[in-house]
């Protein structure tokens, strides 16, 4: 067996942590590390004592991508990078000059989020088929952006 970096052993974690995601459009989860050390984790899911996708449906709302193009996006449930960042203010924990792990690269709100967090580094499986803007301002923010596999994440029709 082959040791796994690790970029490869915190990915493979992120796979764990979105099995508790509760949106089956993007079950994605995160982690947040510091020196090798696990500070929080995020996954897709509605707000505490709401109601879950899995459970009532998708809060489905139609709007214009960085493109111009109409699509559908569910605004029930907050994305995994926000909830990791949630966490760790609930908990008192500074996630500045942090590593962000991630099953696909954030949104743009949530690139704005990790900027404000102090997060220098994003480690992304695949990618969000909506992130040019997002990754054009962590790259001039200095963020180091490493994309594992350059292909976009496809959600389940509805």
């Amino acid at each position: 067996m082959t040791r796994p970096s690790w970029d490869e052993y915190f990915l493979e974690l992120c796979k764990t942590v979105a099995k508790r995601a509760t949106c089956n459009r993007g079950r994605n989860g995160c982690i947040i590390v510091k020196d090798k050390h696990i500070l929080c984790t995020g996954y897709v899911g509605s707000p505490p004592g709401m109601p879950h996708c899995d459970d009532v449906g998708h809060l489905l709302r139609y709007t214009l991508n960085s493109k111009g193009e109409k699509v559908q996006h569910c605004i029930r449930t907050i994305h995994a990078e926000q909830n990791a960042i949630a966490q760790a203010a609930r908990y008192g924990i500074s996630v500045e000059g942090g590593t962000l792990y991630t099953l696909m690269t954030p949104c743009l709100d949530c690139a704005k989020l990790l900027l404000s967090a102090g997060i220098k580094r994003v480690v992304s499986e695949r990618r969000y088929h909506d992130d040019e803007e997002a990754l054009k301002l962590l790259k001039a923010a200095g963020v180091e952006v490493k994309i594992i596999h350059n292909e976009v994440v496809k959600y389940p029709q509805e």
